[in-house]
């Protein structure tokens, strides 16, 4: 029985050792693999599967490894050491990383923090913004994209008003009435919300009087000077263009106008509270109403340009109890001097 089965054994392996043969030159020939060593000598009464052995090592050793593009490459990857698809690496081995790591929560709920006490969100955007610390005028360009003219604009008020060129210039007419005017303080300043019919005339347009709003100190200066107070009175034409015209306001004797609206302040901020009597805007402006006059924004944001400032030459008094009532809710309210960026300034004579 084993006599019959070894020749049957030698054909089998000889089978094997051709097809081996056919496939290492037909690989070679593929990859352009160096041709394989010819295997040593063997002795013709050698073990069949000894002489197997050698020709699976020679053809094993000679046959190049197969790219990548072969289909039958399988590749195998450990968990441990390559990151899933879209997962960022770590240079430091062993570091917390990623959204949820503890190190990264603790900063973003730090930061956030920091935010919150400024009237802030964390996604940025928010139109939260003060006069004073992390959200003060500096960084008021930063808080919303709408703010971005706060630091990139060049006509930006208030500026301090130097070597303005004395002209003729035509007179503001002022067409004011006793109006319903309602007090609100919104956070900011103390601002009068007044009914339509108030307006004033000048360079050939009319603008509505939307509302009066107080500063302190004066957001404005002249040749350097900076007062106790100021009034801006806010209009718009009809066609979205909006005038200021500035009083300036420094201590001396009470200013009826500015009690009667002191007499009406809400006790709550963002309340608005409608006053019984009417308001007379006319009494606010100064006997005097020369002005200087110059193109600048908004002094508070979305900062906006295009602003027509008129600033009063002659300013008005009140009294030191009447800058104390407006010191108690807003001990500073105004935005630092702009540069003027050799803008023209023009003055009545």
């Amino acid at each position: 029985m084993p006599v019959r089965r070894i020749p049957f054994a030698l054909s089998t392996l000889s089978a094997l050792a051709s097809l081996l043969a056919c496939h290492g030159a037909a690989s070679a020939g593929a990859d352009a693999a160096p041709a394989a060593p010819k295997p040593a000598s063997v002795d013709k009464a050698a073990d069949p599967m000894d002489i197997l052995r050698e020709k699976l090592a020679a053809k094993l050793g000679a046959v190049k490894a197969p790219e990548s593009k072969s289909p039958y490459v399988v590749r195998v990857a450990s968990n441990a050491s390559a990151p899933a698809e879209g997962t960022p690496r770590n240079p430091r081995k062993g570091a917390p990383s990623g959204k949820g790591s503890p190190l990264k929560q603790s900063v973003d709920a730090h930061r956030a923090n920091k935010l919150a006490g400024a009237g802030l969100s964390r996604e940025g955007g928010h139109s939260q913004w003060t006069y004073q610390g992390e959200a003060g005028p500096s960084a008021w360009g930063t808080l919303n994209p709408a703010f971005a003219t706060c630091a990139t604009g060049l006509r930006q008020s208030p500026i301090d008003i130097r070597d303005g060129i004395a002209l003729d210039l035509e007179p503001v007419k002022f067409e004011y009435k006793p109006t319903g005017f309602t007090v609100v303080d919104n956070g900011h300043t103390v601002q009068v919300n007044l009914g339509s019919g108030n307006t004033i005339q000048v360079m050939g347009r009319r603008y509505e009087l939307q509302q009066l709003n107080f500063r302190r100190p004066s957001e404005e200066r002249i040749q350097g000077r900076q007062f106790d107070m100021g009034a801006h009175l806010v209009h718009k034409d009809s066609e979205g263009r909006v005038a200021v015209v500035a009083v300036l306001l420094e201590r001396g004797g009470a200013h009826p106008l500015v009690q009667a609206v002191w007499n009406n302040l809400p006790l709550e901020k963002g309340e608005e509270l409608a006053a019984s009597s009417a308001l007379d805007l006319n009494q606010l402006l100064p006997q005097d109403k020369r002005y200087y006059t110059y193109i600048g924004s908004l002094t508070t944001p979305p900062c906006s340009e295009g602003v027509l400032w008129m600033v009063m030459q002659q300013p008005v008094t009140l009294s030191a109890q009447q800058i104390d009532v407006f010191s108690r809710l807003y001990p500073m309210n105004a935005r630092p001097i702009q540069q003027a960026s050799g803008r023209l300034i023009k003055q009545s004579h």
